[in-house]
């Protein structure tokens, strides 16, 4: 990790609607991923642009006076005209305090989107995460999913990151992260259905799903699954289950329209009793999801894009039969894995 040194060069301060005042521009390359304690308002060069799965992580305090703060993705940093903002991230605290997201063409801005879920608050810390995918960015602020952008300008013109406004920011880190990953082992796949998808790199998993585990399911054993939940979703659902067998160790089903996240057990030729409880909702229609489930002894743990989200205490006893995935119902699958 090597942070940046001083200002390269003075430029001018940007707000809202106006060009920009006395910006110091930082250049990142590829071997600076972490900037820390960077002087506000920033203007940072990203070289190499911007890719699927690459995530910008901004840790920072808002500040006690605040009455806005933005983040910009922009296509270069020029004052007279003013650049392009792909992507114009803008909490606003006045009143009940609302977020308001646009992009600036031509130094014209398009419609505003606005969030009235407001994570941030003055005098307090916040961690804000925006992932790239290949047609959206998906904002998440202290590990909780806020919201979904679609792009109006192409990836490939990003090239600079700003912030501005009433902030404080602790570290600024560019993290890749391939959608596809590299864990170990692969399960076998066997494809129900050739309605499937395309994959960032052209690859294909068709739902309903069905795969075969290397090895069966056994304690220390976790199961990774990347997706993303189509745009009209209704439900989807992932079961665990041994071969040969009606039984399902592990049903997962998310039920998008009353936002339940339903957990439950097939034994026996019935369903036992749901379990529900969750501490806040975790998918939205339209946005990637990792769900990690992690086996041991006693019970299944389900981590969703890095936050634990519930326990399920096994009901199957037998988990050295459980040795298939499926997955079912209104989501795009991307990757199943074992390891």
């Amino acid at each position: 990790m090597t942070s940046l040194g001083a200002p390269q060069k003075e430029m001018h301060k940007l707000t809202l609607d106006t060009p920009l005042k006395e910006i110091r521009e930082l250049p990142l390359d590829a071997s600076q991923q972490k900037i820390s304690n960077p002087i506000i308002p920033y203007v940072g060069t990203i070289h190499g642009g911007l890719v699927p799965g690459e995530q910008i992580v901004i840790q920072g305090t808002v500040l006690d006076d605040a009455d806005r703060f933005q983040v910009d993705l922009q296509c270069g940093s020029s004052i007279k005209p003013r650049a392009d903002v792909a992507f114009h991230f803008n909490p606003r605290f006045r009143r009940s305090g609302c977020i308001v997201c646009n992009t600036l063409e031509r130094e014209k801005w398009g419609w505003e989107e606005i969030t009235y879920e407001m994570p941030f608050e003055k005098g307090e810390s916040f961690e804000l995460l925006i992932m790239i995918l290949k047609d959206k960015f998906q904002v998440s602020v202290n590990k909780k999913l806020l919201l979904l952008y679609n792009h109006r300008i192409s990836l490939e013109k990003i090239d600079t990151l700003g912030i501005y406004g009433k902030v404080k920011i602790k570290t600024i880190e560019f993290v890749s992260k391939s959608l596809q990953g590299s864990q170990p082992s692969s399960l076998g796949v066997t494809k129900i259905s050739a309605e499937n998808g395309e994959m960032p790199n052209g690859s294909q998993l068709g739902v309903p799903y069905i795969g075969k585990l290397d090895t069966a399911l056994r304690p220390g054993c976790t199961i990774a699954i990347k997706g993303e939940v189509n745009k009209n979703s209704k439900s989807f659902a992932i079961n665990l289950r041994p071969s040969g067998s009606k039984d399902i160790a592990l049903h997962l089903n998310p039920r998008m329209k009353n936002k339940v996240f339903v957990r439950n057990s097939y034994l026996h030729d019935s369903w036992g009793e749901e379990e529900k409880e969750v501490a806040s909702f975790p998918f939205k229609p339209g946005m990637y999801f990792e769900l990690i489930i992690f086996c041991d002894a006693y019970q299944f743990k389900v981590a969703i894009n890095g936050v634990h989200t519930l326990e399920y205490k096994h009901r199957f006893k037998h988990l050295e039969k459980i040795n298939m995935v499926e997955v079912t119902g209104d989501v795009h699958l991307l990757e199943v894995n074992q390891y």
